[in-house]
């Protein structure tokens, strides 16, 4: 292991720590994997997943999709009897991963930024922009070929139109971007 995978791994492994003191009660009783609608689909339940913070084991934690596909419907955490916040653990392992640009969530992250920013711009989503900043951001001139029958499907029911709109008043959601980046900014420093 390389100086720098080193420094990544104690980075991760320290951002790890306000999360499992969240956690820290977690009896494994499996509620929360029960809870989960979308569980079905996870590499691991979010019960394996409590179990393996607890234990420190941020590589596996991090080689698993399971965080990443919470949905933050808060069953899990309407239903833990020990009243655990295991929705708000899930959303900071997805900012852990983001932050740290861990190369398996790189697609999800982008995606994600692409979709806000068209959001910031507009106050919507614009799907052609939207698709445009996202297919940039992968780097890939493949990438838009596999989805242009979808696309195409898409035009023709007028789901999507080709038409880029001119951007809208910037000035009138940018003061509610800037206070949800102070207060997660303030958050992720408790």
């Amino acid at each position: 292991m390389n100086q720098a995978e080193h420094k990544e791994k104690l980075s991760v492994h320290d951002a790890l720590a306000p999360i499992r003191e969240k956690i820290q009660a977690c009896i494994q009783c499996g509620t929360c994997s029960g809870s989960c609608p979308n569980e079905f689909a996870m590499d691991m339940t979010p019960r394996h997943l409590w179990r393996l913070l607890l234990m420190g084991q941020a590589e596996d934690i991090f080689h698993s999709k399971t965080f990443m596909l919470c949905s933050a419907c808060y069953y899990c955490t309407l239903r833990c009897p020990r009243g655990l916040p295991l929705t708000e653990a899930m959303g900071e392992l997805k900012q852990i991963a983001a932050r740290e640009n861990l190369v398996p969530y790189n697609q999800s992250v982008r995606f994600y930024k692409s979709f806000m920013e068209s959001v910031r711009r507009h106050g919507r989503v614009q799907e052609m922009e939207f698709m445009t900043l996202y297919f940039a951001s992968m780097k890939s001139p493949f990438l838009p070929l596999r989805f242009a029958p979808l696309g195409l499907r898409l035009m023709s029911k007028g789901k999507v139109h080709l038409h880029i709109p001119l951007q809208n008043d910037p000035e009138s959601l940018d003061a509610v971007f800037r206070k949800a980046e102070e207060m997660e900014k303030v958050r992720s420093e408790k």
